[in-house]
């Protein structure tokens, strides 16, 4: 069986190995907690820090191949790894281009990859020195996730919302529509296509709030976004998953905003709702099998749990058994046992034949299933409670 490590033991991790079982592999993972969401599922539990070249080297040492499940590691050590045959999913030279905002804006424009106009920073000063590029969005080089290290700066007042620090400054694109597009990159440069996914988000935490997959979009529209994706995969020269964040424009012009070299949050519908969903599809590809099938069984929305505002501790879910009861509806909790205001807590992955069906079951969950603590539900109950009322005992003889 082949020996392959993952970095990083978060909810991607545990997703990965959930469909490891179905395949004849060995799987190693590293991760600083070792009661992360997927430290349990694997074979062998490595505690140890995925930005130390040690750590990291050390672990990959004797390995067959590694994957990754966010871009924040060594990839010094996983350069020295390949080099000494252990086999990298993405490519340590494609993960280096992708994982810094501005070299990735620089592969866009060398590669003539449509993407919005931009300057590089390096300060708050750089910022300053750019008005013409307002409204605009300041970007962190390195370390921005999941909303983090993105600040948009409608005019000068609002310089100071920025980064002092080396980042990208890009003029705002007017956005109609935000999708994203999976791809399979095989061994030998093969490629398979997951249909678009329409990205709806939460304007207050910049984090995806449902979407819903295929996306409506004019052909013409198709074409261009699958060519442009197509042409990104193909210039990182790297098999594995990517994930391609697209605007679309009302006048039906597309322009790249980020790509992900790993699986993906905008992906979690394929468990269900494809045949192939993209962590089987990263199997397939570490194990050099043939690429599974991307077609919808059904069309797919998800919407994420997130951490309700105010709510720090042991994690409640309130709601949960209302929306297990809902019809073509599935849950996933990442097993995190605190909660805080923002985290990603799970995702509950909603399929039918009908859009307006995902939509109506999307803002049901929305509205019903929140991620509290067990403190404030417990709080709930007894406030629920009637008052308890003494009533004397009135029968005959007493």
């Amino acid at each position: 069986m082949l020996k392959v490590g993952i970095l990083g033991g978060g909810q991607l991790g545990r997703m990965l190995l959930q469909a490891a079982a179905n395949y004849p592999v060995e799987t190693y993972l590293m991760e600083k907690d070792e009661k992360s969401p997927a430290a349990h599922l694997t074979h062998h539990f490595v505690k140890g820090d995925i930005r130390n070249f040690d750590d990291v080297y050390h672990f990959g040492k004797g390995l067959d191949a590694l994957t990754i499940e966010i871009e924040s590691v060594n990839e010094e050590a996983l350069e020295k790894l390949e080099a000494e045959g252990v086999k990298i999913y993405p490519k340590p030279a494609a993960l280096k281009i992708i994982k810094n905002k501005i070299t990735q804006k620089q592969f866009y424009a060398e590669h003539s990859i449509p993407s919005a106009e931009f300057v590089i920073t390096q300060n708050l000063d750089d910022v300053r020195n750019h008005p013409e590029m307002l409204p605009a969005v300041h970007k962190l080089a390195v370390g921005g996730y999941d909303g983090k290290g993105v600040h948009i700066i409608n005019s000068k007042e609002e310089i100071e919302k920025g980064f002092d620090a080396p980042g990208v400054l890009e003029k705002l694109v007017p956005v109609d529509k935000e999708i994203s597009q999976v791809i399979a990159v095989g061994q030998k440069g093969e490629t398979a296509i997951y249909p678009p996914v329409d990205m709806v988000f939460d304007q207050r935490l910049n984090l995806l709030d449902y979407q819903i997959s295929p996306a409506e979009l004019p052909q013409s529209v198709l074409w261009k976004m699958e060519a442009i994706s197509l042409r990104i995969v193909k210039e990182l020269k790297s098999p594995g998953i990517f994930a391609v964040e697209l605007f679309v424009t009302k006048q039906g012009d597309v322009f790249v905003n980020e790509t992900a070299p790993r699986v993906h949050n905008s992906g979690h519908h394929t468990i269900e709702a494809n045949y192939s969903s993209q962590f089987d599809m990263l199997w397939r590809v570490i194990l050099g099998y043939p690429l599974g099938n991307t077609e919808a069984i059904l069309p797919g929305a998800i919407v994420n749990l997130i951490g309700a505002p105010g709510c720090n501790g042991e994690a409640y879910y309130e709601g949960l058994e209302e929306v297990l009861q809902m019809d073509n509806v599935f849950v996933h909790i990442y097993g995190k046992s605190d909660t805080k205001p923002g985290r990603k807590m799970g995702h509950v992955t909603i399929i039918s034949r009908e859009k307006q069906d995902l939509v109506y079951k999307a803002h049901k969950i929305k509205n019903t299933l929140k991620v509290i603590t067990k403190e404030a539900a417990e709080a709930a109950k007894e406030a629920q409670k009637e008052p308890v009322v003494e009533m004397r005992d009135r029968s005959i003889g007493k």
